[in-house]
């Protein structure tokens, strides 16, 4: 049972909730943990305008280097905190030629010269780096990677843009306005066979589509929490990225010392909990004990159903997901999700345990038990398992569960992220891959919607994973499988030296005088204009999907290998979505680089002429020498997902000068604009006032910036003239202003 408060509530002791206590509201919203860590990291002075300086900060290597790029540009001399740069996104160096291994030099280099530390390919996934090596509770760490969640440890982690870290890097601050803060009041404890990605999943279905904690910290408190290990605690709160909410943060016990002793790191440990009378802004209540196994279906972590009810009523919820997909994917394929159904039954191609959510220790030990003595079948169905680190990996030979998962046919691989973002394991063209990983976005696993590909992907838990494929592929709840498996308790040991004995760590210590290794793929930023004074933008993609993810806006998988090359990169932009997108932005850029470089945009662009006449006919004034040329798009929802800065800069760099929306999907897409100069204005749902092709004008924008003005007129160009409506900017920060109007976060910097 999970149910959601209509309002805010009380927490008594860190155990009885209730709608009315002594302690006034204002106060008792201090006495969350989310609250005292914030203020303990908050530089300010104001309690409600907070500006947030970090403890650690952590990459990797499809973001490290166009972060460290950004920094050089804007004065980087050192780092001034702990900066982690792992590699586990390009670590196969399997596409691009010398591209991935190229940017694995940059960052080894860089963590010499600036006083780094440098975790080589196949050590760990980012995340369970920073799990045994960074955490501390009551700390703060910054990653430019959405999943940056370590709050069942103690410390409250955000995964933002590349921008962000940059600020980091230059001294400046993280700054956001006091977020609210919902509790996520556990009890009871889980059933046998039901893993930390089945409560995760029931969470994400019950708060994505309404919006409950977006923007908002989760903090985890109540008895159950006494009743789950640190791993499962993990693998939920790694999770909460898919449910939008900003950040999470759990009470510790003794359980998570001792994660920290095993780890050699008892000092980092500290008893986290709520005061005696904590206000929260809202309330999730979950009963972990009325948890079944949970399965999300394509192609959202949102998209719920228990395996029981898939099974239940497989033809009508196969035929949803069918009918999801016309939206999702524009009717650009077939796509059909029948052909599954073998005997009655759900037969799936692909199973992987994999990354930051399934590659745990305790989830892969419960698989290597529930399919001891079996065999996965000679047919069609694979099982690939990658343990989160090589001391994890170490382990599993040791106590011999990795033998037990070798010996039914499984594949036991090295750290990886690879099968969460589509750079390995991508399944053939129509087939069914269920994942412990974390996200099922259309394409996310490999496939190319412009090659006419299509796959499915569907989110479970490891156990219930290992139980399909002790069934040979055929859909199969954990819970029902438990008659026949003993699922034994194993203690881990962890395995200091592997990483003594490989990673680079400077302590600190800068070297000024290595020399950053540069393959030729790495390109710098290219120079960007201030904002002008006004603008006239073309309208050059409109989507109309409910939500866009960032992997529709720039897609994963192999175009990750040019992350490093921002304007080989923007190549790709909207790819999968919307072919036409780089043609058309570059066709306005065009025009804007003339401008820039004196010529007269008019004989670049013949189309442009008409538009400006249109426009002087109201504003007379309007000229090459105060507008600037420049692309939009429009989306709904746009900016799920990944927290990839390069979803706003392939834009910039094409000539984007703002996104229009209803909403957006998240902050971090929303700061990744700001950051890169864009405008993120939003526009009031219902009926559009232009149409895709169409070219909008917006006087004094430069003007409206400066002046804090939220309500911005804009005008659609016809050839009956021009037609208003209105935009808004939202709430700005003066130093978002300020990037704005400078052109972007490197302008800013260079003053």
């Amino acid at each position: 049972m999970i149910r959601l408060s209509d309002g805010g509530a009380y927490l008594l002791n860190g155990m009885t909730l209730t709608d009315t206590c002594d302690t006034p509201k204002e106060e008792a919203k201090k006495n969350t943990m989310a609250y005292r860590i914030l203020q303990a990291h908050n530089v300010s002075g104001n309690t409600e305008e907070l500006q947030i300086k970090f403890d650690k900060l952590t990459s990797h290597d499809i973001t490290f280097v166009g972060i460290i790029q950004t920094a050089r540009a804007s004065g980087l001399e050192k780092f001034p905190i702990p900066y982690v740069l792992t590699n586990c996104h390009n670590s196969l160096c399997a596409v691009g030629g010398t591209i991935n291994e190229d940017d694995h030099m940059f960052g080894l280099t860089c963590a010499k010269k600036y006083g780094g530390i440098y975790v080589p390919p196949h050590q760990a996934v980012i995340h369970q780096f920073a799990r045994e090596m960074l955490s501390g509770a009551g700390k703060m760490i910054l990653g430019s990677d959405s999943h940056t969640r370590y709050g069942a440890l103690g410390t409250m982690a955000m995964g933002e843009g590349g921008p962000e870290l940059v600020k980091q890097l230059l001294n400046r601050t993280y700054d956001i306005k006091m977020p609210e803060v919902v509790a996520v009041y556990l009890t009871g404890s889980p059933k046998e066979g039901v893993g930390p990605q089945d409560v995760a999943l029931a969470i994400i279905g019950a708060v994505f589509a309404n919006g409950y904690v977006k923007n908002k910290v989760m903090e985890f408190v109540g008895p159950g929490v006494a009743s789950l290990s640190a791993d499962f605690r993990i693998g939920i709160d790694v999770m909460t990225t898919e449910t939008t909410c900003l950040s999470s943060i759990w009470q510790t016990d003794e359980t998570i010392r001792e994660y920290y002793a095993i780890h050699g790191r008892e000092e980092a440990y500290e008893k986290l909990e709520p005061g005696d009378a904590a206000y929260y802004d809202g309330v999730i209540e979950v009963d972990l004990g009325s948890i079944d196994p949970m399965i999300a279906m394509p192609f959202h972590p949102s998209n719920t159903y228990t395996i029981d009810e898939v099974n239940a009523n497989l033809k009508d919820i196969l035929a949803d997901v069918e009918k999801r997909a016309l939206v999702s994917l524009d009717g650009q394929v077939d796509y059909s999700l029948q052909d599954k159904i073998v005997d009655g039954k759900l037969y799936v191609e692909q199973g992987i345990i994999a990354g930051c959510a399934g590659g745990g220790f305790e989830n892969i030990c419960a698989a290597a038990d529930i399919l001891n003595g079996t065999s996965i079948g000679e047919g069609a169905f694979t099982l690939s398992v990658y343990p989160a680190s090589t001391p994890i990996y170490m382990e599993l030979i040791k106590n011999g569960c990795a033998a037990k998962l070798l010996e039914t046919g499984a594949i036991l691989k090295t750290a990886f992220c690879g099968p969460c973002f589509g750079a390995g394991d991508t399944p053939a063209n129509n087939a069914f891959s269920i994942r412990h990983s974390t996200r099922n976005f259309p394409n996310r696993e490999g496939s190319k919607l412009q090659n006419k590909q299509i796959a499915s992907v569907a989110l479970m838990d490891a156990r219930s994973i290992a139980a399909t494929a002790r069934n040979k592929g055929f859909l199969t709840s954990a819970v029902n499988t438990l008659e026949a498996v003993k699922l034994q308790k194993y203690k881990y040991f962890f395995d200091a030296s592997i990483y003594k004995n490989r990673v680079f760590d400077s302590h600190g210590k800068a070297d000024p005088e290595t020399q950053i290794r540069f393959g030729p793929n790495i390109k710098d930023w290219p120079e960007m204009e201030a904002l002008p004074e006004n603008l006239v933008l073309k309208v050059v993609s409109e989507i109309h999907d409910p939500v866009t993810t960032t992997d529709e806006l720039i897609p994963s998988g192999e175009t990750s290998s040019y992350r490093s090359n921002p304007m080989g990169l923007a190549e790709f932009t909207l790819s999968r979505k919307d072919p036409a997108y780089v043609g058309l932005a570059k066709e306005i850029r065009a025009v804007e680089e003339a401008r820039v470089r004196g010529e007269e945009p008019c004989k670049v662009n013949p189309s442009i002429k008409p538009v400006m006449e249109q426009i002087r006919k109201e504003f007379p004034d309007a000229s090459s020498k105060n507008c600037g040329f420049g692309s939009t798009i429009f989306a709904v929802k746009p900016g799920d997902g990944s927290a990839r800065e390069q979803a706003a800069s392939c834009q910039k760099v094409l000539g984007g000068w703002a996104n229009i929306a209803n909403e957006y999907a998240t902050k971090r897409y929303r700061s990744n604009l700001i950051n890169w100069g864009m405008l993120p204005f939003v526009i009031a749902e219902g009926d559009l006032p232009f149409t895709n092709r169409q070219f909008l004008f917006i006087p004094h924008i430069r003007k409206a910036v400066t002046g804090k003005l939220d309500q911005i007129p804009a005008y659609a160009v016809g050839d009956e003239g021009l037609k208003e409506f209105t935009l808004r900017l939202g709430d700005l920060t003066d130093t978002e202003r300020e990037i704005i109007l400078k052109g972007c976060l490197i302008n800013y910097y260079r003053g």
